[in-house]
C-alpha cells in the first residue's frame, strides 16, 4: 500500500512538472526586445534633400528637452554668450548693412555671356563682393560637428539665440568678378570654424555642451601663379 501510494505521488509530480497549472503567473518571456540605436553620424531630416551639413529650419526640433537641459544646467550662463544683431555695420569694414543687402548678383554666371572670352560681361557689373556670395546672419538648428556627428544647436528656446555669418559662394570655382578673364581667377569658399552650445538627441544625458562646426564665412578670390 505504501509502495502504491508513493508510485501515484510522483506521477502527480511528473504531470504537475511538466504541465503547469493554468492559474497564476505566467512564466516571464525575455525574447523579442530590440534595443533602439541612433547613429550621430545619420544626417537628419532637415537635412535629408540638401547638401549642406547644418540646417536654419527643423521640424523634429526638440525644443521641450532644450528648454529643460537649461533649466537643469546650472552654469548654463557660463557656457552661453551670443551677439545677436550682427550686421555688416560692425564685421564689414567700410560697408553698411544697407548696402549689402542691397548688392544684386543676378547678372553673374562666372563666364562670358558674349562670342569671346574676353567679353566684357564677364567680369564687369553694379556693386559687390569681386566672388558674389549668399550672406545670412543665421541661427542654425542643427548641424555636423568637425568629427562628422550632428548636433542640435541651442537657438530660439527661453530667448537664446547663437547667431552666425554665413557666407556662401553663389558659383563656386567660377571666375572672380571685376578681374579680366586672362587672370585665370577662381571663386573659393572659405570656412571658420565655430563654438557653440549644443545638445546630443543620440545621448541626451550629456546635457549642454560645447562643441566646434565647420561653417562657411568667405568667399574669396584666388588668382594661380602665373
Amino acid at each position: 500500500m505504501a509502495m502504491r501510494l508513493i508510485s501515484v505521488l510522483a506521477c502527480v509530480a511528473a504531470a504537475t512538472a511538466s504541465h503547469p497549472p493554468p492559474y497564476g503567473h505566467p512564466a516571464p518571456h525575455y525574447g523579442g526586445y530590440q534595443q533602439h540605436y541612433c547613429d550621430p553620424t545619420a544626417a537628419p531630416a532637415c537635412a535629408a534633400n540638401s547638401s549642406l551639413t547644418y540646417c536654419l529650419e527643423d521640424a523634429e526640433y526638440p525644443a521641450y528637452e532644450i528648454k529643460a537641459a537649461i533649466s537643469q544646467d546650472h552654469l548654463f550662463a557660463k557656457k552661453y554668450a551670443d551677439i545677436g544683431t550682427q550686421s555688416a555695420d560692425d564685421l564689414v569694414d567700410g560697408l553698411s548693412a544697407e548696402e549689402e543687402s542691397a548688392f544684386d548678383y543676378g547678372y553673374y554666371t562666372g563666364s562670358s555671356k558674349g562670342d569671346s572670352p574676353y567679353d566684357v560681361t564677364h567680369w564687369a557689373g553694379p556693386a559687390g563682393y569681386i566672388c558674389p556670395s549668399d550672406v545670412a546672419y543665421a541661427q542654425p538648428r542643427r548641424a555636423q560637428n568637425v568629427a562628422g556627428e550632428w548636433r542640435v544647436i541651442v537657438n530660439d528656446v527661453h530667448y537664446y539665440t547663437q547667431t552666425a555669418r554665413l557666407e556662401t559662394c553663389l558659383h563656386p570655382d567660377a571666375a572672380c568678378r571685376a578681374l579680366a578673364p586672362c587672370y585665370k581667377s577662381k571663386c573659393t569658399q572659405k570656412y571658420i570654424y565655430h563654438r557653440m552650445l549644443s545638445y546630443d538627441p543620440c545621448d541626451p544625458y550629456k546635457g549642454l555642451f560645447i562643441d566646434i562646426y565647420r561653417l562657411p564665412a568667405a568667399c574669396s578670390c584666388h588668382v594661380p601663379a602665373l
